[in-house]
């Protein structure tokens, strides 16, 4: 008899706890997002101050897709929005990311080594900004990337 109460009591668990994990995944994605968003200095049409708000569901912002399996932010497309500001250490926080384009923008200053965290990454778009200082070493280390677009910028190095 106990062993039979024993995977019935662990359906029961999973079941409770399976909601929660879904939505701790994607409010993790989303305060990343917001963390960035808090970043923007400039944001011409007004695209981030209007669209990016916490009423609206992540999948549904702008700029954001979100893969059907897990629901989870894996394309963050901010191209030719014409924003200016930095790129803060919480992007490194969107684990299921494999695209991130950020070109023709006037984001500024280092990027964050956080950024390593991002393990699927597959496309980097950095061009046409205003980055500076040394090229990070660490953009080789992601081990699915296929394309790294940084051409435009101010770094520095080889």
């Amino acid at each position: 008899m106990k062993l039979f109460l024993f995977p019935v009591f662990l359906l029961s668990f999973i079941h409770t706890i399976s909601p929660s994990l879904a939505i701790t995944n994607i409010t993790t994605d989303q305060s990343a997002l917001l963390a960035l968003k808090a970043q923007i200095t400039h944001d011409p049409q007004n695209i981030l101050s209007t669209n990016w708000s916490t009423s609206t569901p992540v999948c549904n912002w702008v700029g954001v897709t979100c893969g059907l399996r897990h629901h989870r932010v894996t394309v963050l497309k901010l191209s030719y929005f014409g924003l200016t500001g930095t790129i803060p250490p919480h992007l490194g926080n969107l684990s299921f990311l494999t695209q991130l384009r950020f070109r023709n923008n006037s984001f500024y200053g280092s990027l964050p080594i956080e950024l390593t965290h991002l393990r699927r990454l597959k496309f980097i778009s950095f061009g046409y900004n205003d980055f500076t200082g040394e090229i990070p070493s660490w953009l080789c280390s992601f081990p699915k990337l296929e394309s790294l677009f940084q051409y435009g910028n101010q770094f520095s190095g080889s």
